[in-house]
């Protein structure tokens, strides 16, 4: 799995792994129960992490969905 997005907002996390579901992309968040420790203050960012095998077909349906700048670089 690799990172795609990291971000606080949860209703684009939300929004993102729904488009990976739609597509048939395996697709996890990480770091949710993290604002239990914070909270819920929404501080922590959370990340979008997708198959290794797929990541390339990820970014482009993100890219068309209109989330191309919420993208993480390829290296992280």
């Amino acid at each position: 799995m690799h990172e795609i997005i990291r971000s606080n907002d949860v209703v684009l996390l939300s929004f993102a792994e729904s488009l990976m579901r739609d597509a048939g992309i395996a697709s996890m968040i990480a770091d949710q129960s993290m604002s239990i420790l914070e909270g819920s203050l929404g501080m922590l960012q959370r990340r979008l992490l997708v198959d290794a095998d797929c990541i390339d077909q990820a970014r482009r349906i993100l890219t068309d969905a209109g989330l191309g700048a919420e993208l993480r670089d390829h290296d992280m």
